[in-house]
């Protein structure tokens, strides 16, 4: 079937807005956080394979860090695991830690990775206790804020550090990594960590281009339901003083901001629930979603 000359005119456009945002970010690495409804819908799926094979094959680097909190579940479900959570945190004892492994490591990062190749990318899955990724400790939270009282919520942690070896490797062999958000301490004990944490940090320590977080909202946004982009670090934190951003977006923007403090060029809150929604934010003027800066946009 032939292009109508409209079709053919909006394609021509496309590309041609793309084309200085792919001459511009060759060579560069863009971390990617994956999760929500992109993962789980079958075409948005899709969509984000093809995303990151793309953006492999025009020369980007991309690092794909995953969450799996509902199939986490699932599995617990199943087993008759009761799941008890503190401030949105799973309570991991010892044999919730063996299915947070089972599940990341094992299930969600091998689809992932066989969706990527299926798309005819070259992409290899690991934890972050591969090639000593992560170094992690015990997270201890207070439930409450100005609580005394330290609660201890098992095999949760926080990271430490980042080796960057075995991605410089990867990068090197034109693979993708796929990074399951599980680190180890130095006594070998296995931790089940935030994801947008462990992308935040591997984009800090890499001084990556871009992060990127998708989500199941189409951004920040303000009093009249419009997404803001084009942020600055004083204006985020002006919007959390004021109670704009709030809830369950506030560890995202958090998130970001240390992203971008720690020499992240930029970092992107965008809305998982769109169709191809990573190259939109990367190759568009508009974009669909949150864009923070260290100096912001608009000012």
């Amino acid at each position: 079937m032939s292009l109508t000359i409209d079709s053919a005119k909006n394609i021509a456009e496309v590309l041609t807005e793309s084309l200085p945002y792919i001459q511009k970010f060759t060579g560069r690495t863009v971390v990617v956080k994956y999760g929500g409804n992109a993962m789980t819908d079958e075409k948005l799926k899709q969509s984000f394979a093809r995303d990151i094979v793309l953006m492999k094959l025009v020369g980007i680097n991309p690092i794909v860090v995953h969450g799996g909190g509902p199939q986490i579940a699932n599995v617990l479900d199943q087993l008759n695991i009761e799941s008890n959570f503190v401030n949105g945190l799973r309570v991991t004892d010892s044999k919730t830690m063996d299915v947070v492994e089972m599940v990341l490591g094992g299930l969600v990062n091998k689809e992932i990775v066989g969706l990527l190749n299926k798309n005819h990318g070259k992409a290899v899955g690991i934890t972050g206790k591969d090639g000593n990724l992560i170094k992690a400790k015990k997270l201890r939270i207070k439930p409450n804020e100005g609580d005394d009282e330290v609660v201890d919520i098992g095999q949760v942690g926080k990271v430490v550090s980042i080796d960057t070896k075995v991605l410089e490797v990867m990068k090197d062999s034109d693979f993708i990594p796929v990074i399951a958000p599980i680190g180890t301490d130095e006594k070998g004990a296995s931790y089940n960590i935030n994801a947008d944490s462990v992308a935040g940090e591997i984009a800090k320590v890499l001084r990556a281009e871009k992060l990127i977080l998708l989500t199941n909202v189409a951004g920040v946004q303000g009093g009249k339901g419009t997404v803001l982009t084009g942020l600055s670090i004083k204006q985020v934190a002006k919007l959390i003083a004021d109670k704009t951003i709030r809830g369950g977006m506030l560890p995202k923007i958090e998130c970001a901001l240390e992203a971008v403090k720690g020499g992240v060029h930029s970092a992107h809150i965008i809305d998982g629930r769109v169709e191809h929604a990573v190259l939109l934010e990367i190759f568009t003027d508009e974009g669909v979603g949150t864009l923070i800066t260290r100096s912001g946009l608009n000012q």
